[in-house]
């Protein structure tokens, strides 16, 4: 036997390191914030999405004024006036990001601190520029399901 002596090996640098966990941080932030799942999504949603869905809620489940939203669907049911139900996407029109924080007829977004209406669908506060998109929904003596 001989007596070599083993020399580690060098490593990455500190500065590799730490651009290689920021970038992959950065992505995974981009990719939460910016991407939006297509084929994801239960039977019930996508039954819904085509119209003779399970109903949603019942009409006096909806504020007059206000609304309710729907997470597993992605939509918020509102009630502008006695009587009238309408139904507006809950992804924000800036980037995509889902929404599920409403507070009385506002729907916000945590993302960019966008807000809208949930009466008319419109931008109440930016970065949004687009309101939200319009679901249709049908009411059939107390039951609302999605058009």
């Amino acid at each position: 036997m001989t007596s070599e002596s083993v020399q580690p090996m060098p490593g990455p640098s500190r500065r590799t390191v730490v651009a290689a966990v920021g970038a992959a941080g950065l992505a995974v932030a981009l990719t939460a914030c910016g991407s939006e799942d297509e084929a994801s999504g239960s039977s019930t949603e996508q039954g819904a999405a085509a119209g003779g869905g399970a109903a949603l809620a019942k009409t006096a489940d909806i504020p007059e004024g206000g609304g309710k939203v729907f997470d597993a669907e992605k939509v918020v049911v509102s009630q502008p006036a006695a009587g009238d139900f309408k139904a507006f996407s809950t992804i924000c029109t800036h980037q995509k990001c889902p929404m599920t924080d409403l507070k009385e007829d506002t729907l916000s977004c945590a993302c960019h601190g966008s807000q809208f209406s949930v009466l008319d669908g419109s931008v109440k506060k930016g970065p949004a520029t687009q309101p939200l998109e319009e679901k249709k929904v049908s009411v059939s003596g107390d039951s609302i399901t999605l058009a």
